[in-house]
């Protein structure tokens, strides 16, 4: 059906990966299977913090907090986009395209302080580790999530509030498999400069700061673990950062290759791409490289099975 330029419209298209039918059930079995273990991933690791008493302190507390914004996160995008493939259904309304945006936003800006508190607390404990009980204290732990969790909110009610004031206009086709800014905004039929402007000013607040933190603090960190005389000692003592820090590098390196590099329109299927990684295999990954990589997360699962009678 065609739909005038000038004519409001009420419905998107999210456009995804195609329409191959070949291609819709393999890509509904890799996805469901990604959804599967990151939720199942991210739910033991919340069930551990809580439950064993051994991780009750300050680094597991934000990886439980992680976990936990991980599991929403993946909930935002990726039950949509199966049904999609299954069903074949690629339409959402222009307010369920809106609330979606408000959840990813509110998440993502929520995860960038999120890791920069994580960084902030291994700074702590490796280069001032007789201050740390002191410094970051079970208060502080609540309130820094606190705060990540609700100017995320905030900053989203501000921007979603503007764009649901704006006239959207045809074709309503969305070349994503999500409701990103950007391809929102492509579609409106009004002035975007207000809105353009509100993110671009939240995203500066929000992200540079929280990339400045993490920088420094790993500025600090390395600078301590060089210091340290015996190689097992340095080796300790990097272990113990080294997963945040593979976790900071894929989340904030597809961040930039998305949304800092020039936008150009031969790059738009390796952007979406790029897209899967942050809001898709990120969340996948990170219980896995927490679980793998982490001593105390491993021996906490084996107390959790023994309980359960399931290991011995």
């Amino acid at each position: 059906m065609k739909i005038d330029n000038k004519t409001a419209i009420t419905t998107f298209i999210l456009l995804g990966f195609g329409n191959a039918p070949e291609l819709q059930i393999l890509l509904f079995l890799v996805f469901i299977i990604i959804y599967s273990v990151t939720m199942a991933g991210n739910i033991i690791i919340i069930v551990l913090v809580i439950m064993d008493h051994h991780l009750h302190i300050p680094m597991y507390f934000f990886l439980g907090n992680l976990s936990c914004l991980e599991t929403f996160y993946s909930s935002t995008i990726l039950p949509r986009m199966l049904a999609s493939f299954l069903t074949g259904d690629k339409t959402i309304s222009v307010g369920g395209c809106l609330f979606q945006f408000f959840c990813f936003g509110t998440l993502v800006i929520a995860e960038c302080y999120l890791l920069a508190s994580m960084s902030y607390d291994r700074y702590l404990a490796i280069c001032k580790p007789l201050q740390y009980a002191t410094l970051m204290s079970g208060r502080l732990c609540f309130l820094i999530s606190a705060v990540s969790w609700v100017y995320g909110i905030t900053v989203m009610i501000l921007i979603v509030s503007l764009m649901s004031q704006l006239k959207y206009c045809g074709p309503p086709e969305i070349d994503h498999f999500f409701c990103d800014l950007t391809p929102v905004l492509d579609l409106s039929c009004s002035d975007t400069t207000l809105v353009a402007l509100v993110t671009f000013t939240a995203c500066i607040i929000d992200s540079v700061p929280s990339f400045l933190l993490i920088l420094l603090s790993y500025i600090c960190i390395i600078a301590s673990i060089l210091r340290i005389p015996s190689s097992d000692g340095r080796k300790k003592a990097f272990s113990t950062c080294s997963s945040h820090l593979m976790v900071v590098s894929i989340f904030y390196g597809s961040l930039i290759f998305v949304y800092l590099l020039p936008q150009k329109e031969a790059v738009s299927e390796v952007d979406k791409i790029f897209s899967v990684f942050y809001t898709v295999l990120t969340p996948l990954i990170n219980p896995l490289i927490y679980s793998l990589r982490n001593k105390e997360v491993k021996k906490a699962f084996k107390r959790m099975l023994n309980k359960c009678g399931i290991s011995k």
